[in-house]
């Protein structure tokens, strides 16, 4: 398995160091919790930021405990933790609001995810941050944003599922809307993050000061969503549920091989659609009038399916591929975790890679995001445990052993 030189390198180290990576220099506190703020500081943690995981010394980041665990250590955690220095201050205490703000000083970005008012709350607001720090970025990522009538509710990404419109067009016509079953909204919401903090810090390098980031979690997924307020606004019209179906173009759905498999198919592009037909052995659909656009050909989504459909379920799914692969036909295996770590495009990117954790041994997960040819990311540890290296970043902040003692004794740490 080969990959570019410095594509993408995956160290498993406890090294700090991260030499030649685009990144290198920039300070980022996470003092965020599930999923979106820790995810977009993870990413910008895996291109060679110093990452800073700020927790409450009792109420640790609850992916710590979200989902599967192994020996009593969250794998989530081990993920979503991926370089990050892990340390523990309670912020409603003076000496932890006194330390943040020394951290502050030193930083160049703080991702947030509390109840809009919770920081100001304890004097760690804006204000008080940009006062230690002008050119501090402030990330604060929430349900509903900074302002407005929902802003002080309990925000998830669920809710931004709902509310968006994406669960309203998921799932079948004659069935109730479908939420994913993972975090989607807020991983979206989590790359938009990482994409605002850039744009603002790109935006400090020409007038030197620092500002704030309002990310409501609610409005990254209606984006890509695509044009459906502009489809409303000019034409009336409102997306329904089509299932795997598009309305602007068929054949596109999954469809069950022989061997109890499934595979999905996509003519978004005219050409396709008409290599798949004559692939099928049904090329005279190619010369019906409704066949020459892809809204039309959605319109007769039931004969171009039942063509699909019974051409593939009287053969393999291996078949099925190497015929698609041979006609120049769009087509993929439908494919669970497992097969993913089999796959053979995925193993040629390194997609999902191993990393040696010291808890946990060699651990495997999703690489980082993207390949840089010149100055790559990388997976320098997993997600560390618990307040692990508090002692060693105050102590970098100049705290003695005795700050660190009095802020012990005080519930700070």
């Amino acid at each position: 398995m080969t990959e570019p030189d410095n594509a993408r390198t995956t160290t498993g180290t406890d090294d700090t160091g991260t030499r030649d990576a685009p990144l290198d220099g920039l300070r980022v506190l996470d003092l965020a919790t599930l999923f979106a703020g820790p995810l977009a500081a993870t990413m910008l943690g895996d291109f060679g930021a110093e990452v800073i995981k700020i927790e409450h010394p009792s109420k640790p980041d609850p992916s710590r405990g979200h989902g599967p665990s192994k020996n009593g250590v969250g794998l989530w955690w081990k993920l979503l933790g991926r370089n990050k220095r892990a340390i523990t201050l309670n912020l409603s205490r003076p000496g932890g609001r006194a330390t943040l703000l020394r951290l502050a000083a030193t930083a160049d970005v703080i991702i947030e995810n509390f109840r809009p008012g919770t920081l100001e709350k304890w004097d760690l607001g804006w204000e008080e941050l940009s006062a230690a720090n002008p050119r501090l970025v402030l990330a604060r990522v929430t349900g509903f944003g900074q302002f407005g009538p929902y802003a002080h509710r309990p925000g998830f990404g669920t809710l931004a599922e709902a509310m968006s419109g994406f669960a309203s067009i998921t799932g079948e016509p004659d069935a109730p809307p479908t939420l994913p079953p993972f975090g989607l909204a807020d991983s979206i919401a989590a790359l938009a993050t990482a994409y605002a903090v850039m744009t603002a810090l790109a935006a400090r390098d020409r007038t030197g000061e620092g500002q704030v980031v309002d990310m409501a979690i609610i409005e990254p997924i209606l984006t890509v969503l695509g044009p459906q307020p502009l489809w409303y606004d000019q034409l009336g019209y409102v997306q329904e549920r089509t299932g795997n179906r598009s309305a602007n173009n068929a054949p596109r759905n999954t469809y069950r091989t022989a061997d109890g498999t499934w595979v999905a198919v996509s003519t978004s592009a005219q050409s396709v659609a008409e290599r798949v037909m004559r692939l099928v052995g049904r090329p005279e659909l190619i010369d019906e009038p409704w066949f020459a656009t892809g809204a039309e050909r959605a319109a007769h989504a039931d004969v171009l399916d039942t063509a699909v459909g019974t051409w593939i379920a009287a053969r393999t799914r291996t078949d099925v591929l190497a015929a698609f692969e041979k006609a120049e036909a769009a087509i993929a295996p439908i494919q669970d975790v497992r097969d993913v770590l089999t796959d053979p495009q995925y193993q040629a990117l390194d997609t999902v890679t191993t990393v040696d954790d010291p808890e946990l041994g060699p651990i495997r997960m999703q690489n980082v995001l993207f390949r840089l040819s010149s100055t790559p990311g990388a997976i320098r540890w997993a997600g560390r445990p618990h307040g692990a290296d508090t002692e060693a970043v105050l102590t970098e902040l100049g705290l003695t052993q005795a700050d660190l003692t009095a802020l012990r004794t005080e519930g700070a740490l």
